[in-house]
């Protein structure tokens, strides 16, 4: 291949196989996808129609083997799309979408093919397998399965359909969001609208509003939650209740971008598929293979959690209530009140303030003392910066990781600043996979929205900050000690309610005191905190979990509910229908709405978190679970560390996720830890109780 595209026909000459940036052009996406589709569909057809009886190695492993330029121009485009798109990229997005998802149907629903994997798969007990191969044998036959492959010609055909339409939906729903995300910014022409806010805070707005022509106005971006970031400053209540309906709204405008249709539409084309293929809804489908395995588990797991949610975010609006007439106010707690006067409370309760403790929180020393040192502490792993390794903006940071024996293990690419061409919200993917079988190494990179600093001002971020870095070097970990054999089966390819596990599990090393004292030193001084402004820290961790909670729980319900609808239901109307599942799910809590709405939900309706929104929840579980283990056991030690890494980081999808956890942690999850650790529940009243898997 020549010209446009080349540069992806080959593996990267670069170290580890990184992309090169520095060479990389949109004009290269368009060809080298298609060339990447074509050298893939040439290598199926070889693996289908080989003369050969078929064999775990001539069929199993060849397919494993497939598909690599293509996987090589995804990856990257993928990175690309998501943290620094532009008008070129989205267009090429919206083309190739739906040809991607034909292309994987063209494998999964090729009958010669799937005839060779279930010839292999009927005799699998005769086979001399690994145990990994073995898994692999059978994930790689459940996927032809869930894919369609037992379905008649004519059911397939439908299957087809409804696949390239979701997958051309799912990407104009994230443009339609990126778009109505970055025109319902709010923008301010009153200096003294912005009170409360730091000269730091406001020099951003304005920096962002002179970046789209607005001189002289400031403009505040909109994170893609609910709940926005400068609700808690923000004195005036009038602008609260602006910004906070700027979010609300910002998908329900009856413009160009507004998404209802385009979900309500898609609810129906995913039962539609999921009836097709045999499941009574989609979340059945999805849940299949998971780890929670049914809609039903999902929702009496959820059911478990509700009350105490309930219970606790309503005490919590009780004393901010308290706060607001205590400081001479009289005006009935709203969600735009929720985060400003909650910090009242937690300020009166923990004398502490954000103020107070973003000078503790520079985020390069965040990163390398406190982010690295706790997986320093704990496995053994050793970082070294890499100042000639290409990348995709000016300001992200590469390093190389070592293991404990000095081994290399991958590379690691950090992109923290929020830009109106990233999509919202923090994620870790690969540029380049972990496999035995390829020979590679892992290329990974974690993104972040956090709020860039001033002209040579410290990167200084807030402790929900600190906590996001180390939650998705957390997945970072799962991907960087991947030891697989098989691609499939590598570092991260795992359930969405069981992927998350381990990056919410390495949130808890933010506030281990060892680790906290290590990266948490004022940037003028250089004096490590205080232990009274640790102890604060510690003690007002479990402060708001009630609301915390309780918006995860509503999304999650929401997100159930919408895929719990069978395929004879009709295509609703997106606003009545979710006043309708809050209710339905009993999880309408006064005063904290969803994390997410329908309209901006980007997670169920773009991000492969279709009816697993939960899984936040349910690996909380999970995660608390076995931090509960480690404080049994001696908490942050190396001994414990490497235990954690064989058992669970190390393992990808090698085998079943209940084995997997209960190897770990002696028997199935339970919901005692998750609500003691949080704040819902005190140790002395917590039984036991299990949330079985079944």
């Amino acid at each position: 291949m020549s010209g446009h595209g080349a540069i992806f026909a080959h593996d990267s000459p670069l170290f580890l196989h990184a992309p090169q940036f520095n060479k990389i052009h949109d004009a290269d996406f368009l060809p080298a996808i298609a060339e990447g589709m074509r050298q893939q569909k040439a290598e199926i057809t070889r693996i289908a129609d080989n003369p050969a009886p078929p064999t775990f190695e001539n069929t199993v492993v060849a397919m494993e083997r497939s598909g690599r330029m293509l996987d090589r121009v995804t990856n990257v485009f993928s990175a690309l799309t998501g943290a620094n798109t532009n008008d070129a990229l989205e267009k090429i997005d919206a083309e190739t979408s739906p040809q991607l998802a034909a292309h994987h149907d063209w494998i999964y629903l090729n009958p010669r093919l799937f005839a060779r994997v279930k010839t292999i798969y009927d005799k699998r007990a005769a086979l001399k397998l690994s145990p990994e191969a073995r898994q692999l044998l059978k994930i790689t036959y459940q996927e032809f399965i869930r894919s369609g492959a037992q379905l008649s010609p004519a059911d397939q055909a439908q299957l087809k359909g409804l696949n390239e339409k979701l997958s051309s939906f799912s990407t104009a729903f994230q443009q339609k969001l990126l778009a109505a995300a970055k025109a319902g910014a709010l923008v301010i022409d009153d200096r003294d609208k912005l009170k409360g806010l730091s000269d730091q805070q406001i020099a951003a707005a304005q920096r962002a509003a002179e970046s789209r022509g607005l001189a002289g106005k400031w403009l505040i971006a909109l994170q893609n939650t609910t709940q926005q970031p400068l609700l808690q400053d923000l004195a005036d209540r009038d602008v609260r209740e602006q910004l906070f309906n700027a979010g609300w709204m910002r998908a329900e405008k009856g413009d160009a971008n507004d998404t209802r249709d385009l979900i309500a539409t898609m609810a129906v084309l995913r039962a539609q598929k999921a009836k097709l293929l045999g499941y009574p809804n989609y979340a059945a489908y999805v849940l299949s293979n998971q780890m929670a395995e049914t809609p039903e588990a999902v929702q009496r797991f959820i059911g478990r959690l509700a009350p105490a949610a309930r219970t606790r975010s309503a005490a919590e609006a009780a004393d901010i209530q308290k706060a607001i007439e205590a400081g001479g106010e009289h005006f009935q707690l709203k969600p735009w009140d929720w985060e400003r006067y909650s910090d009242r409370v937690k300020k009166a309760r923990y004398d502490l303030s954000d103020d107070e403790l973003e000078p503790y929180f520079e985020l390069h020393k965040v990163l390398t003392d406190g982010v690295f040192y706790a997986a320093n502490q704990l496995y053994g792993v050793t970082f070294k910066p890499r100042k000639d390794i290409p990348v995709w903006n000016p300001e992200m940071m590469v390093f190389e990781v070592h293991d404990k024996d000095g081994s290399l293990l991958g590379l690691m690419y950090f992109d923290y600043f929020k830009r109106d061409n990233k999509s919202g919200g923090a994620w870790m993917s690969h540029l380049v996979g972990q496999s035995k079988l390829l020979g590679t190494k892992p290329v990974i990179y974690n993104v972040a929205n956090f709020t860039p600093p001033g002209p040579g001002q410290p990167a200084l971020i807030t402790f929900d900050d600190v906590t996001t870095m180390f939650h998705e070097f957390g997945h970072a970990l799962h991907g960087l000690f991947a030891a697989q054999e098989y691609p499939s089966l590598s570092g991260t390819n795992v359930a969405r309610d069981f992927v998350e596990f381990p990056s919410q599990f390495n949130e808890n090393w933010a506030l281990d005191p060892k680790v906290l004292k290590h990266y948490a030193v004022h940037y003028r001084t250089g004096q490590p905190i205080p232990q009274a402004l640790a102890d604060k820290i510690k003690t007002a961790s479990k402060f708001n979990q009630g609301y915390a909670m309780g918006e995860l729980i509503a999304a999650a319900e929401l997100d159930m509910q919408w895929h719990m609808q069978p395929a004879t239901a009709p295509k609703q109307n997106v606003d009545a229908f979710e006043l309708q599942a809050l209710k339905a799910g009993n999880v309408d809590f006064p005063d904290v709405p969803p994390r997410y709405r329908s309209s901006y939900f980007l997670h169920i309706w773009a991000n492969n978190y279709a009816a697993g929104y939960y899984a936040y929840l349910w690996t909380q579980m999970l995660a608390d679970d076995s931090y509960a283990w480690f404080e049994q056991h001696g908490g942050l030690t190396r001994e414990n560390g490497q235990r954690f890494r064989d058992l669970i980081l190390s393992r990808g999808h090698t085998e079943d996720y209940g084995p997997m956890f209960r190897a770990f942690y002696g028997k199935d999850p339970e919901i005692g830890p998750m609500l003691v650790h949080r704040g819902l529940a005190s140790a002395d009243t917590v039984r036991p109780a299990r949330a079985e898997p079944n």
